[in-house]
């Protein structure tokens, strides 16, 4: 192992811990159940990789490269899709801001929703009557 071995090594290790914080601060701190999704998805799966790629630099024998290579790519298969599948539930549950959508694709061509357009569950009463309808 020589010394530019172990610097690419710590990089990588640095740099993968570095994204798997930033993905940690975004579930906290954002606002939405997309936007937490995102984050916690796509910084901290390269996070992981990193870590993984410096991890195996670092080790000896192609053992352990093989196991982290099975870590990585269960990494690379699940974290993504069941992002995708609570962010699904979360939009049919209504639990997304609507108003931060840029494009809703599920919603069609101006569709609006005049019921529930916060971070509430679908079954609850509005918060202020829509347009036509009569306050109780």
């Amino acid at each position: 192992m020589t010394a530019w071995d172990d610097v690419v090594a710590y990089s990588c290790l640095l740099a993968g811990a570095a994204l798997c914080l930033t993905a940690g601060l975004g579930l906290v701190r954002f606002p939405d159940v997309l936007s937490r999704m995102h984050a916690g998805t796509k910084p901290q799966v390269l996070g992981v990789l990193l870590v993984m790629v410096g991890a195996a630099i670092r080790l000896d024998g192609w053992a352990n490269a093989w196991m982290l290579l099975l870590v990585a790519a269960f990494q690379l298969l699940t974290a993504p899709v069941s992002a995708q599948m609570i962010s699904r539930v979360a939009y049919r549950r209504r639990h997304v801001r609507r108003d931060l959508l840029l494009v809703d694709e599920f919603g069609g061509a101006g569709h609006q929703d005049v019921r529930h357009h916060g971070d509430e569950p679908g079954d609850a009463p509005p918060e202020q009557p829509g347009p036509g309808q009569p306050s109780s």
